[in-house]
C-alpha cells in the first residue's frame, strides 16, 4: 500500500511539473520596439530572403559561430508589418542584434551575449534600415548589413 502511494504521489508531482512548465524558450528575450510602421521578412545564409506576408513572421539571422566578426548575411527583406528578430550568436566573442533606422536612430536591439538566442519585435514602416553589432569595432569590422521592407 505504501508502495502505490508513493508511486501516486510521483505521478502527481510530475503532472505538476508538465503543468507549471513554460512554453517560451528560456534563451529568448523579448523586447518591443517603440517605432512604427511595418516589419522584417526573411533572412537567411548568404543574401537576402524574401519577405513573407503583412507581419507576425521570425526573422532569423545569426553570427558567424566561427568567431569572425560577421553575420551569416548582410542582406535581410521584408515586408510591412509586425515581426520578431531571432538573433543567434553561437560564437565565442559577445555580439548584439540592432536596426538603426535611416537617420541612425535605434529601431530594436537584442543585449550583448554569447550562446543562445536573443529576440526583439520591430515595426517598421517601408524603407532601408541599417542593421549591425553595437560592440565597438564589430560593425566596422563587417558586422553590417541592409534591411529593406517593403
Amino acid at each position: 500500500m505504501k508502495k502505490l502511494l508513493a508511486l501516486f504521489a510521483l505521478a502527481l508531482a510530475g503532472i505538476a511539473l508538465v503543468a507549471c512548465g513554460s512554453s517560451s524558450n528560456d534563451n529568448s528575450t523579448a523586447a518591443t520596439s517603440t517605432s512604427s510602421g511595418a516589419a522584417a521578412g526573411g533572412g537567411g545564409g548568404g543574401g537576402g530572403g524574401g519577405g513573407g506576408g503583412g507581419g507576425g513572421q521570425t526573422v532569423p539571422i545569426s553570427a558567424d559561430p566561427t568567431g569572425q566578426l560577421k553575420f551569416n548575411t548582410t542582406k535581410l527583406s521584408a515586408k510591412a508589418g509586425s515581426d520578431t528578430f531571432a538573433f543567434t550568436n553561437q560564437s565565442p566573442i559577445a555580439h548584439d542584434f540592432t536596426i538603426e533606422s535611416s537617420s541612425g536612430g535605434k529601431v530594436g536591439a537584442t543585449p550583448v551575449f554569447t550562446g543562445g538566442t536573443k529576440s526583439f519585435s520591430a515595426n517598421l514602416k517601408p524603407g532601408t534600415y541599417k542593421f549591425l553589432c553595437t560592440v565597438p569595432g564589430h560593425a566596422a569590422a563587417g558586422m553590417e548589413g541592409t534591411l529593406t521592407v517593403k
